[in-house]
């Protein structure tokens, strides 16, 4: 119940690793460098010279929005660049820095109009023009934000939508949010659910396979009950310990559950040689099944578990949660797999023989 899904961009990384640590420094004093981008299209070409003024004002009051949560660092866009060029027009006045009126838009509109100048004197220019395509109809809204974690991120964009919903009427303006940080939820958010979805085929086929090769629905029942048992004690664990799922430790339980499959595989193939199609005692069957193939399946399952506690010596923190967890699963499936599965066989079969 405590399992949880949740990833960072650098949360593998060993937290003393200096990438970390240079990353903590710019979220303590600058509010995260992970970028965001809103890109605002008013759907017509030059379509930022018709209405300035209302233009600017609607991404200004987006900006002030985004300045004021406190994962977000302050948003640079063609407003600001309007700012400055307005205070500089003032002879660099700070109490002029703000939004251009009706009267300064008429020298601060040529901004808009420049066309690709590379000189070094035009640098507002081209701080400008950096901001907007060369049709005039797009622009954009650069923002660093903190590296919050796949669960909060989506908070954080559905409220940013909210609010361009409001400012920016739907008919005349489509606002794109993009950039690193929401490439990072969608891929992970894809990882996670696409995984999750293998699982659940992954004990489909399984069930086919095995009604298939044994034609009984009750070996089918003893066959998922003792590898279904290690996924989730595991993920009991995963929850106890603090491990969220993520694309680097989802892979444990797919990994785990092909390995240990093969185990039961093993041993139920083993049963039904020592039965032989006879009407012998089902218990004397299990027990001469345990007696021959039970070594080698704990020795299997050494040698596979001895190869997944290398990753635990691993500085990555995914290789390590996989290693561990995955060892800890095939443990927990070679002991059901020797203890459930027999118990489920013997108790299964008379069962029927009662009923009989």
């Amino acid at each position: 119940m405590r399992l949880k899904s949740e990833g960072y961009i650098v949360d593998d990384l060993p937290k003393t690793d200096k990438i970390y640590a240079d990353l903590k420094f710019f979220e303590e004093h600058f509010k995260g460098v992970m970028p965001l981008e809103i890109v605002v299209d008013t759907k017509i070409k030059n379509g930022l010279r018709r209405q300035p003024l209302q233009l600017f004002e609607r991404i200004d009051s987006l900006t002030s929005y985004i300045s004021s949560l406190p994962e977000m660092a302050r948003p640079l866009s063609v407003v600001e660049g309007m700012k400055f060029a307005r205070q500089a027009y003032y002879d660099g006045d700070s109490s002029n820095y703000g939004l251009p009126n009706s009267f300064d838009i008429s020298f601060l509109a040529g901004y808009l109009s420049i066309k690709g100048s590379d000189s070094k004197n035009d640098q507002m220019g081209q701080l400008v023009r950096s901001f907007m395509d060369e049709d005039k109809q797009q622009t954009r809204i650069s923002v660093n934000m903190k590296d919050v974690g796949s669960r909060r991120l989506p908070e954080l964009l559905d409220s940013i939508e909210s609010r361009t919903e409001r400012y920016f009427d739907s008919s005349q303006y489509k606002v794109t949010l993009t950039g690193s940080s929401i490439t990072f939820l969608e891929g992970s958010s894809f990882i996670i659910n696409g995984l999750k979805e293998s699982i659940f085929w992954a004990f489909l086929l399984i069930a086919l396979c095995m009604l298939y090769l044994f034609k009984n629905g009750r070996i089918l029942l003893c066959s998922l009950i003792p590898n279904l048992v290690p996924l989730v004690i595991t993920a009991g664990v995963m929850g106890w310990v603090g491990i969220a799922l993520k694309p680097s430790t989802v892979l444990i339980f797919s990994v785990a559950l092909g390995i240990a499959i093969d185990i039961t595989i093993r041993f139920l193939v083993n049963y039904k040689q020592e039965q032989g199609g006879s009407e012998l005692d089902r218990q004397r069957v299990v027990i001469e099944t345990i007696h021959s193939t039970g070594i080698s399946i704990i020795y299997t399952s050494l040698v596979l578990i001895a190869g997944f506690v290398i990753f635990c010596f691993s500085g990555f923190g995914g290789t390590q949660g996989l290693g561990w967890l995955t060892s800890l699963t095939l443990v927990i499936a070679t002991v059901t797999n020797l203890v459930l599965l027999p118990a489920l066989l013997i108790d299964l079969t008379k069962a029927k023989k009662n009923k009989a």
